[in-house]
């Protein structure tokens, strides 16, 4: 056994290592394993804890009580960072449906690593790769092959999750301010909860009416707004590949559910999405809400993003005029 399988065996390494990860996953993934190791499949427990924590500290709410300004924080973060993940994280960075400046790039890298779904450029990763193997074995996260529970998030706490494929994110890769975003992309989500937490400290201080503090605040604004959020994408994958109605022939099991839209806000048009991925509206017809198309219309309108692409009315159109709702049960 030479010195570096010794060192990667040593617990107090490995988690030494995993700790390190949390805050620098640029110098972590150095001493990974290979993706396709043996074992890469398996959760990662060390590197997991952070996601685990935020999940217990939502229990905390019920220490701290509720306020209807704590709700109205938690339900607005929730809408800004799901539309943060929806229209830039993958309508942006992931299909390029849209372009803005290179500043314009950066902020919206910004307000998605909030959401405290990794940087930019793990998330277009992951989501290109997806599109290549859609409902194929090697889609890490298919209801159809691998079941609910690792296609909804189980996937991405192993360590080939870890392991985005750089490949097919070159473009984004030209751009240093995104890979330093991507190596430490703890950093915006600490901000935010710190932001969170000192203005409960100010309305407590200033505004005692409002009954709330910077523990009920960082608790509902931070804690509980993310996971909603992180959960609320993750239906994408595990349950708008299962349930809802397919309008396209796509090759895959990809359906349009009007609930996991209103949800996402405009993602759980699925089918429409996967029939023409690189169009910025995923609600093809006018009856499909898709607000965060409505919302990247009005960024065009004010010159912040332009060149949004179009579906082709013969794209759009392509497809049997009875639309039979299909449920599959594993």
């Amino acid at each position: 056994m030479n010195a570096q399988t010794q060192t990667s065996t040593n617990p107090l390494v490995r988690m030494g290592r995993a700790v390190l990860a949390w805050f620098d996953t640029g110098r972590a993934s150095a001493f990974d394993a290979p993706a396709d190791h043996a074992g890469a499949d398996r959760i990662d427990w060390m590197r997991t804890l952070p996601f685990i924590l935020m999940h217990a500290a939502c229990l905390f709410a019920f220490v701290v009580g509720v306020s209807p300004v704590a709700i109205l924080v938690c339900v607005a973060l929730y809408f800004i960072r799901m539309f943060a993940i929806t229209g830039f994280y993958h309508r942006y960075f992931s299909h390029k449906s849209f372009k803005t400046s290179r500043v314009g790039q950066f902020l919206f890298g910004v307000l998605g690593a909030s959401a405290v779904q990794r940087g930019p450029i793990w998330w277009a990763a992951h989501h290109r790769d997806h599109h290549q193997y859609s409902d194929k074995p090697e889609d890490a996260h298919s209801p159809i092959q691998h079941g609910f529970l690792r296609a909804h998030m189980s996937w991405f706490l192993s360590k080939k999750g870890f392991a985005p494929d750089l490949k097919r994110v070159r473009d984004l890769m030209n751009f240093p301010e995104l890979r330093w975003l991507d190596r430490f992309d703890i950093i915006v989500p600490v901000l935010l909860a710190v932001a969170v937490f000192c203005l409960g400290v100010a309305l407590a201080k200033f505004a005692p009416g409002l009954h709330t503090n910077g523990w009920q605040m960082l608790v509902w604004g931070f804690f509980v707004s993310t996971v909603l959020t992180s959960h609320g994408t993750y239906t994408i994958n595990s349950l708008s590949h299962v349930f809802g109605k397919q309008r396209y022939k796509t090759g895959d099991s990809s359906r349009n559910n009007w609930f996991l839209a209103l949800i996402t806000l405009g993602e759980g048009w699925h089918n429409n999405h996967h029939h023409y991925p690189s169009s910025t509206r995923q609600g093809f017809y006018w009856w499909e809400v898709d607000i965060t198309f409505y919302l990247l219309k009005l960024m065009s309108w004010m010159g912040i993003i332009w060149d949004l692409k179009p579906v082709p009315r013969s794209m759009r159109d392509d497809h049997p005029r009875r639309i039979v709702p299909r449920r599959i049960v594993r």
